[in-house]
Order: structure tokens, then sequence, then C-alpha cells
């Protein structure tokens, strides 16, 4: 499972030499260099990776010209960052964005203010793994879905990260918990995906069985502490001068 999809989202293998050119020198700072990013963004959209350092790059070439700002461009960026779960890189490219869209006074209101709003609202259901919310939050308004239609298979890839992190903290979980984990409809549905993209096993009584690795094992901690006696008698010296 953990092959499916590319993780490394600081400097992932897709990242091409002319990207590499731009974020690595001066060109980064160029205003031209945002049509490039662009471009390159909406690659990681259709191609299901994460450049969050490139991403970041354009997104710094709109604050030095906001008059180059796309909004859907801006809210792509972030929704490819929440992939990224948990992990501060959407707070990083977040603060990126004018107070006026990322932190917007009373009274003030602009369509991009409202999508960064949702999409920090969907984030922090992520990040706190409240994973139910998640699911349910996205179903709550059309306006999720249009601000995560660019990403191409975005639900998959929000499952296999949720899948990722339940194995690493679980040997056995009931399949219920998982559909609500997953944001599935039923449990056939749950049954087909832990099983034929995870490679889980599920049992005739509803509990889904996780293969052992090094995150979910029940390890033995042993605490050896060795006391010689030459320690013990400079304790007992020192507390027999102090009550003298």
């Amino acid at each position: 499972m953990a092959s499916t999809l590319n993780m490394n989202g600081e400097d992932p293998v897709e990242r091409p030499q002319q990207i590499r050119d731009i974020i690595g020198g001066l060109e980064r700072y160029n205003p031209q260099a945002a049509e490039v990013l662009e471009a390159y963004l909406q690659q990681q959209c259709e191609e299901k990776f994460t450049d969050c350092n490139a991403n970041r790059a354009l997104l710094k070439l709109y604050q030095l010209n906001p008059d180059r700002i796309k909004d859907e461009i801006v809210t792509n960026a972030l929704v490819k960052t929440m992939t990224q779960f948990p992990s501060p890189q959407f707070d990083l490219a977040l603060h990126l964005l004018s107070p006026s869209y990322s932190n917007p006074g009373p009274g003030s209101s602009s369509d991009l203010a409202e999508a960064v709003a949702k999409l920090r609202t969907l984030n922090s259901h992520l990040e706190g793994a409240r994973y139910d919310h998640f699911w349910a939050t996205l179903e709550s308004d059309d306006i999720y879905a249009d601000l995560t239609t660019d990403i191409k298979g975005f639900e998959e890839i929000i499952r296999v990260k949720i899948a990722q992190l339940i194995s690493l903290a679980f040997r056995e979980i009931n399949i219920s918990v998982l559909e609500s984990y997953l944001g599935l409809r039923s449990e056939a549905e749950v049954k087909t995906f832990v099983t034929e993209t995870c490679g889980w096993k599920v049992g005739d009584d509803g509990i889904v069985h996780i293969p052992k690795n090094s995150e979910n094992e029940a390890k033995k901690t042993e605490i050896r502490e060795d006391v010689s006696i030459d320690m013990f008698s400079r304790v007992i010296k020192r507390s027999w001068e102090e009550n003298a």
C-alpha cells in the first residue's frame, strides 16, 4: 500500500530539472516563472504527486506580484498540501497568502477568502485525526466538490493516507469504525478497499486484521538500572552527615 502513492511532498522524484533550476536559484523571484510553476501544479493535480516546495515558490511569487494571483491556482495548491497530512505543509502555504485571504477580518469577504476558510476546516479535521468529521464536512456543501475537483483521485489519496496512518497504530480494527474513517458508504465498500488497496484481511466477525509492522508491533520495554553497593553507601553516608 505504501507504494501506491508518492507521499514525499517536499522533494518528489517527479520534479523536472526546469523546476529544480527555478526553485534553486534567483529565477524563483522572476514573475515570468509563475506560468511555468502553474503548469507544473496542474501536472501534479493530474498525476497524483505533490511538490510543496515548488508550490510555495509559486505562492511566494503571488505574494510579491498580487496582480498575478489566480484563485483556482491558490486553492489547488492548498488542496495539494492538504494531502500531505499530518504535516505543517498546509500552514506553510497558508502563511504565504495575504491576511485578507488567510485571516480576513470582520465584515471582509471574497470568494478566495471563503474558499481558504473552508479548506482550513477540512485540513484541521485531517490534522486532528477527526476523519469522520472530514468526510461529513466534505459532503456538506457543494463548494467542497468544486474546490477539490481539479485534484485527480482526491478522495482516494486521502483514504490511502488515512489507511497508512491507521496501519501505524492498529493491528485490528472493527470494520464499522473503518467505514466512518474512510468515508465509505457500506461495509462491502470497506472490504473491497482494505483487501484490494491495502492488502488487509477481514474476518467473519467484522474485524479487520492489519499486518504487523515496526510501528504497530507491541514491543516489550525493559528498564534496567545498575546500582552498585558503593553508590548505596555514598547515599547513606550523605544522609547520615546531613542529619548529624
